[in-house]
């Protein structure tokens, strides 16, 4: 079980900027993380640098994994999900085929690699999607700006595809 209560954290007056849609979204991913044993990070509220005001950081629940698979900006006058992913093209035909509002964040323009490093770029991720070479910028790759309840279950979908559940070795 979670050591925070997400409701009860949103209500802080520090928060009160974030649109109430924002906060049920948030209560309702946070809901469906915990539910694949992930949650707040220790303090799970940071100032957000140049992300936003705070981000929200999700990872393994009683584990010190280093891997986040996902953060929510918290911005003036949004939010904004971001989702990692490494082995981009082992999940291909599931990109493939996913709705425009997911497949974009793997195909549109945003994060496009701009080369910074060249050839020893550390965060350049190169895949490819319907026969076409996309290299992105890990630092500001896939982002999902103002998600709502809709699409929440295509988020989940795409975190299980990346992230599966371990089966127990029996």
């Amino acid at each position: 079980m979670a050591e925070y209560d997400i409701k009860q954290l949103l209500d802080e007056s520090r928060f009160d900027f974030v649109h109430a849609d924002d906060k049920a979204f948030i209560v309702a991913f946070d809901a469906a993380m915990l539910e694949r044993g992930y949650g707040l990070e220790t303090n799970g509220h940071y100032k957000g640098y140049v992300w936003g005001r705070f981000m929200l950081i999700y990872r393994k629940l009683s584990v010190k994994a280093k891997k986040v698979p996902a953060r929510i900006y918290l911005r003036d006058n949004e939010i904004a999900l971001r989702l990692y992913f490494s082995n981009i093209d082992k999940h291909r035909t599931y990109i493939e085929s996913s709705p425009p509002h997911i497949k974009g964040a793997f195909t549109g323009t945003h994060g496009s690699c701009g080369h910074c490093g060249e050839d020893s770029c550390k965060h350049r991720k190169t895949y490819t999607i319907d026969d076409n070479i996309y290299e992105k910028c890990d630092g500001v790759t896939f982002e999902f700006w103002q998600p709502d309840w809709e699409k929440l279950s295509d988020y989940m979908a795409l975190l299980s595809e990346f992230y599966p559940a371990k089966k127990l070795k029996s």
